[in-house]
Formats: C-alpha cells, structure tokens, sequence
C-alpha cells in the first residue's frame, strides 16, 4: 500500500529525498490506484535532456514540509525504466516498475490479476489535470465501445491526477464516474527507456611546455700567434776627421817623434729589448634571448557518429546526412 496520501495535491510540486536524504528531483506527475483512488506512483523529473520522468513508488514515503522522502536509494530511482512526458504506460511497463523496486502488484497477495491494466494510458500534466481529465473522461466514455471491445469487463476507473500507474488502472479526472472503458487520451503505446546517448569527439588542444634543450658554456682559452713590430734602434760608427795643427798649437805641443801610436774609442749600440705584460681588454659575458617561431602540428582525432535505425528503411540513417547506402 502507498503512504496514506488522500489527494494528488498533497504531492505536487514536492521534492523528492532519497533513503540516505540526497536530492532526486521535483515531483511531476501523479499516479491513482483505480481501486482506492489514491496516489500510487509519482514521476520524478531527474534527467538532463527531454522530458524524461522517472517512476517512484508512494509505498513508504512519508512527507516533510516540501520534502518528500522515500524508501529507496537515488541510485535505484535513476535505474529505473522511464518514459518521456505524454507517453503511455502498459502492463509490461507496470511490471517492470514492481519488479524493479522489489514490491508486489496489488491484487497478487490474493490471487486476483490487476484490473483495467490491460489498456494503455496517456498521463496528463500536473494542474491541467484538472480541467483535462474530465474533458478526457467524457470523451473516453463517448468512445468506449469503438475503443474497447472488453470495456464491460472493467468495473473500475477511479480517476487519475497527472497521469497512470500501479496496476489495473485507467484514465480519466479525478472524481470522474467508474464507468467501464473509460480512459483518458489516445495515443501509441510503448516503453520509453533510457533512450538518450551521449556523442563524444575528441578535440585537439596544442599547447607548449618548457624543456631543456641544451647547454652553453662559457670559457677562455689560450692561443699563441707571432706579432712583427718595427723598433728603431741606433749605434755608432766611427769616421775619421782631420784637422789641421795651427802655429800656436804646434809650438804647445813641443817636439815630436816619429813612431807607431794607437787608441782606443768605445763604440756603442741599441738593441731592441722584448718584455711581455699581460692587461685587461675585455669583458665578455653570455645571455639568452626567447625567439618565437611557428611550428605546425597535426594529429588524427577520432569522433562518435550518431546512426539509427526507424525500422522502416534497410539503411542505417546519420543524424545529419540522412539515409547512408
């Protein structure tokens, strides 16, 4: 059994807690046991794309000011099959829901099988239900012997608030007549499930990154070569000069003899001298410069493509190209 919840007001708009407290999501539709009337399931809105709503069983939950808690991890909820708004739910779609969360379908403890599940139901909206579910009440009675052969056999048909679940339900507004074959709007049938899928490519990103690319030293070596200078250098030379002996000089000079004589003049020469000095000339010291240059890079980068297959065509169709041979 749900939680005593007497009406789909109680419910809308709630958010939705998990067993450990974690946020699922808001509460978006309303689901009414056709035999009691009161909320069965709710349809919790968690994904990121669509319209996709996810079922949640009332059994258990209690409510907390604007905070609906459940007995279920958040995990469990998001594995559960989900349809798109305005989608049908059938018996098979019902099933699975029980059988997902662990619970047993009302009227098997007894041996009875659901009742009126056996249709397929359009959900309504949150508040359009009000003024929708009875138009769709009235036009499903109107249509319920061209629609329903076995209508006789459904004694129920409490009305739904937002939409259709737990089994042996059908539409209609809430407090509508149980009329037999009564059910809300039409449409195809069908389970919705996970049927989203995310494209992934991957992308080049270039960018740079500093390494080493060498070493530079700095040193002084010693090397030898021949420097030729021109130096100027003297010496002497002798010559011979003659002069004459004057009267006065030669009475000073008294008597003289004839003979051998010799003397001696000291010669004298310069000679070039080398002397070596070492002296500072330069300063030399090493700096880097950056010097920017264009470098073409390439690689080979894969994508996903997007194929699917309508069932009514042998070629597979991209989701851009149309049909491919």
């Amino acid at each position: 059994m749900a939680a005593d919840f007497r009406s789909p007001d109680e419910l809308t708009g709630l958010t939705v807690y998990d067993v450990a407290g974690d946020k699922i999501g808001g509460v978006e539709q309303i689901y009414l046991d056709d035999q009691s009337g009161k909320p069965e399931w709710a349809t919790v809105k968690t994904g990121l794309f669509g319209s996709k709503e996810t079922f949640v069983p009332l059994e258990g939950a209690r409510r907390e000011g604007d905070a609906l808690h459940i007995p279920h991890a958040k995990e469990l909820v998001k594995g559960a099959p989900r349809l798109d708004a305005e989608q049908h739910l059938d018996l098979v779609q019902e099933q699975e829901l029980y059988e997902h969360y662990g619970l047993s379908r009302p009227g098997q403890a007894s041996g009875a099988p659901g009742v009126g599940g056996n249709r397929p139901t359009m959900p309504l909206h949150g508040k359009a239900a009000d003024t929708a579910g009875t138009r769709d009440a009235k036009s499903g009675s109107a249509d319920a012997d061209m629609r329903d052969t076995d209508g006789a056999k459904d004694t129920s048909g409490a009305g739904m608030y937002g939409g259709l679940a737990g089994s042996g339900t059908t539409a209609g507004a809430v407090g509508a007549d149980t009329a037999s074959g009564t059910r809300g709007a039409q449409g195809m049938t069908g389970r919705m499930g996970d049927e989203e899928i995310v494209r992934s490519e991957e992308q080049l990103r270039v960018g740079t990154e500093e390494h080493e690319s060498g070493r530079a030293h700095l040193r002084k070596v010693v090397v030898t070569e021949n420097v030729t200078t021109t130096v100027p250098v003297s010496h002497e030379e002798v010559h011979l000069v003659r002069e004459p002996i004057k009267d006065g000089d030669r009475k000073a000079a008294g008597r003289t003899r004839i003979g051998e004589a010799e003397t001696e003049v000291i010669l004298h020469a310069e000679q070039a001298v080398v002397r070596k000095e070492a002296v500072a000339v330069e300063r030399v010291h090493m700096e880097t410069q950056k010097v920017t240059e264009q470098q073409e890079v390439s690689a080979e980068l894969r994508k996903e493509q997007i194929e699917y297959d309508d069932g009514q065509s042998k070629q597979m169709r991209d989701e851009k190209k149309g049909p491919r041979h």
